[in-house]
């Protein structure tokens, strides 16, 4: 019974090793294009955008960023209450481009 069941199970592991990837190509993730653009020198480091950020939005919960390295901008996501408010900052300078939900 143990031999049939160490067969099978062989048998899966050996279809699962030799069976192609759903996606042969890796997608870049959201924080290592923000590593690679702060380590090229592209982008203001995040932590340090934060810091010039956050102070400014007082009474407000900041709840994290996004990045579409694209368009080198970051938007920092924050809320008080039910308001949403969304900083859109430039990753190459650190400067604020543009507020929403204020």
């Amino acid at each position: 019974m143990n031999v049939m069941r160490n067969l099978i199970l062989a048998g899966l592991i050996g279809l699962l090793a030799t069976a192609p990837a759903a996606d042969a190509r890796p997608r870049d993730r959201e924080q290592d294009e923000a590593f690679r653009g702060t380590h090229d020198g592209r982008f203001v480091p995040l932590r340090v955008i934060e810091s010039r950020i956050i102070p400014q939005m007082r009474g407000y919960d900041y709840l994290g960023p996004e990045l579409d390295a694209g368009m080198g901008r970051y938007r920092l996501k924050f809320i008080k209450g039910p308001q949403v408010v969304w900083v859109d900052v430039d990753a190459r300078t650190g400067e604020i481009i543009a507020r929403s939900g204020r």
